[in-house]
Order: structure tokens, then C-alpha cells, then sequence
């Protein structure tokens, strides 16, 4: 009975059943479009120049610029490179995968009239807006002695079980831990999940075991020295598809419109295993998994401008909206422990699959200039904006979420990206570089850093086809908690990513 209850419960009670942090706001705020070689040559540096399909993708008015109907298609191949520390611990990694991350046609009616409208467009262009697959490790010996154990996986127990019933953590006599798992996660959610497992794998003592009203509870392990294995393995991509309507009004003047379908696809998992040696301690060894799965679609606009100033000097400005996004998550989890207990297996073997829920990532502005000299080549620069304090899980009057939201605003800030490009032609052959910096996205700037790029590329036009290739290199360092807490820091690994890219495009007018 209890059990049809607890279920019963769980189907009143999903508003308490959530899993999203503060990193899933971060993984789906940013975006880097991939694009074309040409595109990625200069840094993406395109906002008053047009002309390409990735740079359709950042200004709508891009594709107003062609002259004819074009068409391009882009693979890509990524290199990743992870250098982990971790205390007295290094490690490395080394990535690599293939990937088709653009294509695209514009579509050129020119006017048959004596209209200032000389011409509309239409395009559609697909657009790998985020590549997730990611594989970093981080091994050391904790000697941080806390005294709130934070350095130990205990305290991720602790603070979900602290103030929580007995009975609500633990499971019925005879009931089986899967099935308890289950039940609890149905009725009570995500923490209550938490909080058994740190007490059936007697990593949590209650202070009075034998009363259900029981809220307190003390550390197995105790304070100390920890070795710490971690390993994260994501893979996963965002994405977009951008219909795009853009016009030439006389011959300065270039407006679009982008209406834009985006979708996620993010799997991640993360094991973490912890040793220690403490007398004190009753529990010695934890292994703890975590799987999570994320699909998710969405919607937004851009609207752009580009105008000539003069025969050389261009303009541009384009705004994106907030992207509003509808995402689904389910997760898995295992832990074992080792102690005087003996060897504790808890393996529910149960998907938990949360309720859909909103996020509402910040818009941003860019404002770009770019010298043209004839046509012996380009210099350009692009600036933008965002604020991702202003990132929000939805519904807003929902109590976990307005907490999530706090934090996001006093944790984020508005962070600028600088973009520079250059070309350069001589006859067939077009020779390109770039550079571009991100700001960091926190208020500390050091949970995630400033990012630095650069880009060089060449291209050869054979008259209605061009083949362009590029190489870009970027840079940027993050500190990675293994686990999150609501008190204290968890332990951290700072993880130094460098991602080089070769990319391969083909493009030509129709």
C-alpha cells in the first residue's frame, strides 16, 4: 500500500522532482557558430560583410549581399586537448572527431523594376551552434582538511539529507533499494534520492536510527586526507536551423530577418571514486556514477542591418533574441561503498525522467564595421554583448526555480566578445587570419575564464566554386566541481581545454 501511495503521491508532487543547475544554464547560453572555413579564417569577424552562409547565420543581412543564389557545405574536424590539476595531480587527454557542421543556400530574386528594392532573398542554413563531446580525468590527494568534510563526496550526502525524515530517506523493511530508489524519487524528488542513497550505503549515520521523525545526522566519514579519481565523458551537440528572408534597398542599405529552430542533444557521465585511510572512519572507499541524458528544441529570431557608408567602409548591427527553450532530462545513478560494513552496492537500475522544463537563455547584440579595398581585400571587426544574468528557468513563480534564478543572477554577469578578421586576394587565392576574445561568463572569471582564439585559412576560387580551408586554435581554463554543495566548496579541478580545428568548405553560386 504504501508503495501505490508514494506513487500516487509522485504524480501529485512533480513540481518537487528537479535536476537542473546552474551549469545546465551555462552548456545552453553560449554558442559558438562553427560555420564555413571562410567564416571561422576570420575569426567569425562577418557582421558588416555578408556575403557567406555562416555569416547569414550571425546577420540576417548577410544574405542579401550575394550577388547570385549560393550554396556551401562545411566538415570539420575537431582536436581536443584537456590538461588536468588536481592537487599533486596531472593528467591528460586527447580528442578527436569528425563532424558535417554547416550547410546552406540563399536563394537571389533580383527586382525587374525600377523599384529601391533591389533585390529579396531567401536562404536556409544549418548551423552545429555547440559541440559537447568532451572526455577529461583528474586524480590527486585531497589535503585540504575541512573541517566540514567538504572534501569528501560525504558532504554531497550530508546536505541533501540535513532536515529530512528519516522515513522519507530510507527504505521499507524487506522493500528492495531499487525499487526504494524509485518510490522515493517518485514521491519526494531529486534530494530525497540523494539523501537514501548516502544513508542505505551507510555513509550517513541518523543520530536516533530508530525514529522515523529523525532529521539530524552526522559523517561516517570523517574529516581528512582523500584520493580523489574523477572522469567526465560528454557527448552531445546544439544546433540550429535558420530560415532567413533578407532585402537591398537602393545600394547601401541590406535588412534580414531570422527565424530559428534550435535543438540540444547532450549525454554526460561522470564517476568518481574516493579513498581514504582515516581511522575514524567507517566507510573507506565510494565509488559514485552519475548519467545524465538532455534533449531539448527551441526558438528564436534575429533581426540585422548592414549599410554601406562609403564604397569601402560598411556597417552592421544585429540583435538575437533570448532563445526559449523547452528541454526533457532523464538521469541514472550508482554508488558503492567499502568499510567496516562490508562492500555496498547500490545499483537501482532506474532512469528517473523529470517533468519538461523552460529555460530562457539572454539576447545579444553585436555591432560590426569592416574596410573593404576593392577587391584586393577586407579588414573587419565585430563586437557583441550578453548578459547571462539574465538567464531563466521557467515557470518564474516556481520556488526551486526562483532560488536557481538568484543564483544565476548573482553568479553571471554581462560578458563582451571581440572579433577580428582579415583578407587578402591575389588572384585566384584569398589568404585569411583572425583573433578573437570571449570574456569569461562569471562574475569571478575564473570558474570559467576568458577565452583567446585565432584563426588562419586560405582559399582558391575556381569562378562559381571556391574551396576554402582553416585552422583555428582556441584557449580556455575551467574549474570543474565533482560534485555540487549548497554549503562549502566542493573540491575542484581546474582543466586547461584547447581545441584546434581543421575545417574543409566547399561553396558555389547556383
Amino acid at each position: 500500500m504504501k508503495k501505490l501511495s508514494l506513487l500516487f503521491i509522485g504524480l501529485l508532487s512533480m513540481s518537487l522532482v528537479y535536476g537542473q543547475d546552474i551549469t545546465d544554464a551555462l552548456r545552453y547560453s553560449q554558442d559558438h557558430i562553427q560555420g564555413t572555413a571562410r567564416f571561422r579564417a576570420l575569426s567569425g569577424a562577418f557582421g558588416a560583410l555578408g556575403g557567406d552562409m555562416s555569416a547569414v547565420s550571425l546577420n540576417p543581412a548577410g544574405s542579401a549581399v550575394f550577388s547570385r543564389s549560393h550554396a556551401s557545405f562545411s566538415g570539420l574536424k575537431i582536436d581536443t586537448e584537456n590538461n588536468s590539476t588536481y592537487f599533486n595531480g596531472t593528467g591528460t587527454t586527447n580528442n578527436s572527431d569528425f563532424d558535417i557542421n554547416q550547410a546552406g543556400a540563399a536563394f537571389v530574386f533580383a527586382s525587374n523594376t525600377n523599384s529601391p528594392w533591389r533585390k529579396f532573398t531567401l536562404a536556409v542554413a544549418y548551423e552545429r551552434t555547440n559541440n559537447h563531446r568532451d572526455n577529461w580525468f583528474a586524480f590527486g590527494t585531497n589535503t585540504s582538511n575541512d573541517p566540514d568534510f567538504s572534501n569528501s563526496v560525504a558532504s554531497y550526502f550530508y546536505d541533501f539529507a540535513d532536515g529530512k525524515r528519516l522515513d522519507e530517506i530510507s527504505a521499507l523493511p524487506d522493500e528492495s533499494l531499487g525499487d526504494a530508489y524509485q518510490d522515493i524519487g517518485s514521491a519526494y524528488g531529486f534530494g530525497h534520492q540523494q539523501a537514501f542513497l548516502g544513508f542505505e550505503s551507510f555513509i550517513l549515520e541518523p543520530d536516533d536510527i530508530d525514529n522515523d521523525a529523525n532529521t539530524l545526522y552526522t559523517s561516517n566519514i570523517s574529516a581528512g586526507t582523500f584520493m580523489h579519481d574523477y572522469t567526465y565523458t560528454a557527448t552531445g551537440y546544439n544546433g540550429k536551423v535558420s530560415f532567413n528572408v533578407a532585402t537591398q534597398y537602393e545600394d547601401n542599405l541590406y535588412l534580414g530577418l531570422n527565424l530559428n529552430s534550435h535543438f540540444i542533444d547532450y549525454t554526460r557521465n561522470t564517476l568518481l571514486y574516493e579513498d581514504n585511510n582515516s581511522t575514524d572512519s567507517t566507510v573507506n572507499y565510494v565509488e559514485f556514477e552519475n548519467s545524465l541524458s538532455t534533449l531539448g528544441n527551441g526558438f528564436s529570431f534575429q533581426v540585422g542591418g548592414i549599410m554601406k557608408l562609403s564604397k569601402e567602409l560598411r556597417i552592421g548591427i544585429t540583435y538575437d533574441s533570448p532563445t526559449w527553450y523547452t528541454i526533457e532530462e532523464e538521469t541514472s545513478q550508482y554508488l558503492a561503498t567499502n568499510g567496516d560494513n562490508g562492500l555496498i552496492e547500490i545499483n537501482p537500475q532506474v532512469i528517473n525522467v523529470y517533468p519538461q522544463y523552460k529555460l530562457q537563455t539572454p539576447a545579444k547584440i553585436t555591432g560590426s564595421l569592416a574596410y573593404v579595398f576593392g577587391k584586393q581585400g577586407l579588414i573587419s571587426f565585430d563586437y557583441s554583448r550578453k548578459d547571462y544574468g539574465s538567464t531563466k528557468f521557467k515557470p518564474e513563480d516556481d520556488t526551486y526555480y526562483q532560488d536557481l534564478n538568484a543564483s544565476i543572477s548573482n553568479l553571471f554577469t554581462e560578458a563582451s566578445t571581440y572579433r577580428f578578421g582579415g583578407e587578402y586576394k591575389h588572384e585566384q587565392f584569398s589568404f585569411r587570419g583572425g583573433y578573437r576574445f570571449e570574456e569569461s561568463p562569471y562574475t569571478d572569471s575564473v570558474t570559467v575564464g576568458d577565452l583567446t582564439g585565432y584563426s588562419l585559412g586560405i582559399g582558391y576560387n575556381f569562378g562559381n566554386t571556391r574551396l576554402d580551408v582553416t585552422y583555428d586554435q582556441s584557449e580556455r581554463s575551467y574549474n570543474n566541481e565533482f560534485y555540487h554543495l549548497d554549503f562549502g566548496n566542493a573540491p575542484q579541478a581546474t582543466v586547461d581545454r584547447n581545441i584546434s580545428n581543421i575545417t574543409l568548405s566547399l561553396s558555389f553560386n547556383i
